[in-house]
């Protein structure tokens, strides 16, 4: 696949998808433990999100670390940002500042 056919797709799934999130597996059946970490954190907010499984096609895997500029997998997009790979959002979390990216600030004050 062309490289600016890999970016269009990439951007549209940001675009159409609120939470994105680029891991290895299916948020199902993660295939590392980085993944499967950030996996576990969406899951436990109860949020609906989309993943791409960077596993299945190259192109995208190499793709999506340009786009970003950021080397490693997975990558959490949220409301078309880049927010950051598994330490980040591990970090984001154990701080209390991660509902708040992801405008849940209303739901955890109810």
């Amino acid at each position: 696949m062309a490289a600016s056919a890999v970016i269009d797709r990439i951007e549209q799934a940001i675009k159409n998808n609120r939470i994105m999130l680029y891991m290895k597996g299916e948020k199902t059946e993660p295939m590392c433990g980085f993944s499967a970490q950030v996996v576990h954190i969406l899951n436990s907010y109860g949020l609906d999100y989309h993943t791409e499984n960077v596993l299945e096609d190259w192109d995208l895997r190499e793709a999506i670390k340009e786009y970003s500029s950021w080397p490693t997998i997975p990558q959490l997009y949220v409301d078309g940002q880049f927010i950051g790979g598994c330490d980040i959002v591990m970090e984001l979390h154990r701080k209390g500042e991660l509902p708040r990216l992801l405008n849940l600030a209303e739901t955890i004050q109810n």
